[in-house]
């Protein structure tokens, strides 16, 4: 059997910054929130788009916004989804051609190709406006899939339309005019190009990602599609931007619709799928439009200091210490993982993990008890307005684990307004915080969206 596409999950934070603070005519800016990078919605598009038990042969990240150099990233994707040591993870860091590197690699053998992105704009730029913060995750393997990988074709040519300076956090771009002419024929070439080789004339969905913006907004006129021309729904977002807009054309698909997503950065690559009978009962939870339509506004100024682009007065606390090697290696099945423990002899569930059971007292009898998949319910909770935090206060919250289990969390996206005994949460991937260039990672709790 061939390999598909098995199952998709696009991730969008929760915050928004208000058209009307960033000069947008209409609509909102989706960003991250300050303890979310790219690994993070890595991690949470991930967790959306991988079935519990699933394991991938192998996990591919993209991302033009890495957390760290000189270490491997997707590492700490490997461990928050408890996979085991022998599954292989790679980086592939730059543009959105490492993400199609990254679908091309997992289409190929089978594999998790996942992407995500935080971008960064100067304040009053294009890019502030235009940009997007999100991350999509695409599962392939052998099996029955939701979508049939038909071909691919790729142009190259070099020249000089968008660049960043690798130790700069905004990027730059050159006149758009320029970026469009070089554009256009080579996004022709490829679409034709793929086209030929999956046998298909015209696809029924194209989906085009790029970082000029006359080409996003003459998107139509160099691709024709059956049943849409499908562009970012959240503007820009770098390495992530074509994945993004293929779950949003899988959201809609029908089965038989073919489905061509393009990807025009210093060339164009692209490939064509076709939907199957099995796409409608197994499209992601939540659909894009409905991620992108949920969301909260965040305070342009608190916005701004997230970012690093202004300083504001610190929490007159002392700083965390930094995070330090050993002990989070010892630790790392929960820190990563969320996994507890639970006593086989009495079943009693155990977050964090312990080698004593604290209810009939058995030693050495645990079996791990994975929860970063489980939900949970509030049972109490308390808003510390005196704890270090970058975005206080600090909403601390006690949680009875589905399935047993109880442990304390910080809340992340905090609505105190809406924040009672009884309610629902579940748990994501977070930041910390950040000291000395050490990323502390660990799970924070988080409202179920709508609550």
């Amino acid at each position: 059997m061939s390999v598909g596409l098995l199952s998709y999950a696009s991730y969008l934070p929760r915050y928004r910054l208000s058209g009307v603070d960033i000069g947008l005519r209409r609509g909102d800016r989706v960003i991250a929130a300050y303890d979310e990078d790219s690994t993070t919605m890595a991690v949470a598009a991930a967790m959306a788009a991988l079935p519990q038990g699933v394991t991938p042969a192998a996990v591919y990240f993209a991302t033009s916004t890495p957390a760290y150099a000189d270490k491997t990233n997707a590492t700490a994707v490997h461990a928050a989804l408890g996979l085991p040591a022998t599954a292989f993870v790679a980086d592939l860091c730059g543009t959105g051609r490492s993400a199609f590197a990254a679908l091309a690699a997992a289409a190929r053998d089978g594999g998790l190709a996942v992407a995500a992105d935080v971008r960064v704009g100067r304040p009053g730029s294009a890019d502030e406006k235009l940009g997007g913060d999100g991350a999509a995750a695409l599962l392939f393997g052998v099996g029955d899939p939701i979508a049939e990988y038909l071909a691919s074709h790729s142009v190259t040519e070099e020249f000089l339309d968008r660049w960043r300076d690798p130790y700069a956090s905004v990027g730059a771009q050159w006149e758009e005019r320029f970026g469009f002419e070089r554009y256009a024929p080579l996004i022709r070439a490829a679409a034709e190009g793929a086209l030929a080789a999956a046998g298909v004339g015209d696809a029924d969905h194209v989906v085009i990602a790029c970082p000029n913006t006359a080409v996003m907004k003459r998107a139509a006129t160099l691709v024709k599609g059956q049943k849409s021309v499908v562009t970012s729904q959240i503007g820009f977002s770098g390495s992530s931007d074509a994945l993004i807009g293929l779950c949003g054309a899988l959201d809609v698909a029908q089965p038989g619709d073919t489905i061509l997503v393009l990807s025009a950065t210093d060339g164009c690559d692209a490939v064509v799928l076709r939907a199957t009978d099995r796409l409608p009962a197994t499209r992601q939870p939540v659909p894009l439009s409905d991620q992108r339509a949920d969301g909260l506004v965040l305070p342009y100024l608190t916005y701004l200091s997230s970012r690093n682009l202004v300083a504001t007065e610190p929490p007159r606390r002392p700083e965390p210490d930094r995070a330090a090697a050993p002990p989070a290696a010892r630790s790392r099945g929960w820190k990563f993982g969320l996994s507890g423990s639970r006593c086989r002899v009495c079943g009693f569930a155990h977050l964090p993990p312990v080698q004593v059971c604290r209810a009939c007292g058995s030693s050495d009898e645990m079996s791990a008890a994975p929860a970063a998949y489980l939900s949970g319910t509030v049972v109490t909770y308390t808003v510390d307005r005196l704890a270090f935090s970058p975005s206080p206060p600090m909403v601390q919250v006690v949680i009875d684990v589905d399935g047993g289990g109880r442990c304390t969390l910080e809340l992340a996206d905090a609505q105190t307004s809406e924040l009672e005994v009884g309610t629902r949460v579940d748990f994501a991937f977070r930041r910390l915080f950040t000291v000395g260039g050490i990323h502390d990672y660990f799970w924070k709790a988080v409202q179920h969206r709508g609550q």
